[in-house]
């Protein structure tokens, strides 16, 4: 399989190119070398036109995703990686621009998406005037961590199918947010002991527009409110979920976390069948007026 070239990023997105000028463009921010084609086939198997790497590791990718993938050097690694590389897509892409954003070994599910495309799906959402869709981040994890040490079974994952509650969000005034929301659930929740605070909630905003002066925070909100809502004032819009390993993959490696896990699975694991239609029966996405 070809080496990606690594493109410098600031060079790259300094100037008009075709491979940014019409959306959705997903970013990839690939902190390791686990499933990186399987996530970036996944994307594109979901309608994304361009895929962007951000990452300074060597990356091989079959020659049939590779034409369609520009890796930029970016430290990927480091905390809070996707804010400088989010940002910095945001102001090279025309203004309503759809980007969407996820680290590897994270896969999005979004409703019908296995006879719809990402495409289409944001082409109504926009049509619904929204700039933005909440993804709920639901972790994936192995069955049996002496298999798979590093708690990443792509041929048979598992997840959980309850456990999951949303929380009122307050603002910096300690007013309730309007239309916002705290959610938690997976593994998040049940080793939150193992986890910061601020590394609990299972939201993420990870489809959006670009708009000048749009910027993405730490905790992968948006400077612009109305970015962070779950949905518009008059009814309920879609939702998409991402089926993420990232978590899992964290507390198995980590020495703080990795002895105390045991086993990951409890009583309300279920087998992952990488269906759309299974995170919509569980509640975990919401096809809103689109059917």
């Amino acid at each position: 399989m070809p080496v990606l070239p690594v493109t410098d990023r600031q060079d790259f997105l300094s100037r008009p190119r075709p491979q940014l000028a019409r959306g959705p463009i997903a970013i990839i921010f690939v902190e390791d070398h686990i499933a990186v084609s399987e996530t970036v086939a996944h994307h594109m198997a979901r309608g994304f036109r361009h895929i962007l790497l951000m990452s300074e590791l060597t990356i091989d990718l079959p020659e049939e995703l590779a034409a369609r993938v520009t890796q930029l050097r970016h430290d990927s690694r480091r905390p809070d990686a996707h804010v400088g590389g989010v940002n910095a897509v945001i102001a090279a892409v025309p203004a309503g621009t759809w980007l969407y954003y996820c680290f590897n070994a994270e896969f999005l599910f979004h409703p019908f998406g296995e006879s719809r495309s990402v495409g289409e799906m944001l082409t109504f959402h926009t049509e619904e005037r929204r700039d933005a869709m909440l993804t709920y981040v639901v972790d994936l994890y192995a069955g049996d961590l002496g298999r798979f040490p590093d708690a990443v079974d792509l041929e048979q994952p598992m997840f959980d199918r309850t456990g999951y509650y949303a929380l009122g969000r307050k603002g910096a005034d300690g007013r309730p947010c309007d239309r916002q929301l705290d959610f938690h659930g997976g593994l998040r929740w049940r080793y939150e002991e193992l986890l910061p605070p601020d590394r609990r909630r299972i939201d993420r905003i990870a489809l959006f527009r670009a708009a000048p002066g749009l910027r993405v925070t730490a905790d992968h909100r948006f400077n612009i409110e109305e970015y962070n809502t779950y949905s518009c004032p008059w009814h309920h819009n879609l939702t998409a979920s991402i089926a993420s390993f990232r978590v899992a993959k964290a507390l198995a490696r980590n020495p703080g976390s990795r002895d105390r896990l045991g086993r990951m699975t409890w009583r309300n694991s279920q087998p992952f069948r990488w269906s759309s239609q299974q995170l919509m029966d569980l509640g975990l996405m919401e096809p809103g007026q689109w059917f």
